[in-house]
């Protein structure tokens, strides 16, 4: 969870035509599979799809900067008073890893096609087809994606070794019987 500290601004409101006052607050913020489900709802569109058909308006993404506020009885417009530090802050947040799992291949496929759009709802799914309960929705999203991975690597029958290995393994196991006991 991440924590922002909006001090009080005022600022010209175009869409009410007036100035408006913004109270200071702490924000507690998620950047969670819950949170892109309730932007993608919104928005019918695919938060992480990243190229120019779903390319993201400045609207949409303080709009999912509101999805990812936790705490009840927000005034929608705080968002308008963060600063550039604090937007680039909650960039920062959102592409933390959050684990310290890390992996080889980084084009691990969690079964999706080579053309799928990952929305929502394939994550969902991945989630129940892992058997990983709903609760992680609310986790840091890279994280959720990380287990996912994790998931996915331990769920695959493992590989075969080649008749090379076989035989060095052989080799290995014959040398250490014949090895006088002491």
């Amino acid at each position: 969870m991440l924590e922002i500290n909006v001090k009080r601004v005022e600022f010209y409101d175009e869409s009410i035509g007036e100035f408006v006052t913004v109270e200071p607050r702490t924000l507690h913020l998620e950047h969670s599979l819950y949170a892109i489900a309730k932007w993608e709802s919104k928005w019918k569109t695919a938060f992480l799809a990243d190229d120019k058909r779903h390319k993201k308006t400045q609207e949409q993404l303080i709009d999912y900067i509101r999805c990812m506020i936790l705490d009840d009885d927000v005034d929608p417009l705080i968002v308008n008073a963060l600063t550039q530090e604090q937007l680039d802050q909650i960039a920062a947040y959102m592409d933390d890893t959050m684990t310290a799992t890390w992996f080889n291949d980084k084009n691990i496929n969690l079964g999706q096609g080579k053309n799928d759009i990952v929305t929502s709802e394939l994550v969902y799914y991945w989630m129940a087809a892992s058997q990983i309960p709903f609760e992680t929705q609310y986790w840091h999203f890279n994280r959720l994606m990380t287990l996912l991975k994790v998931a996915s690597i331990k769920s695959q029958p493992s590989k075969k070794m080649s008749k090379q290995d076989v035989l060095r393994q052989n080799h290995a196991v014959n040398k250490a019987r014949r090895k006088p006991h002491t």
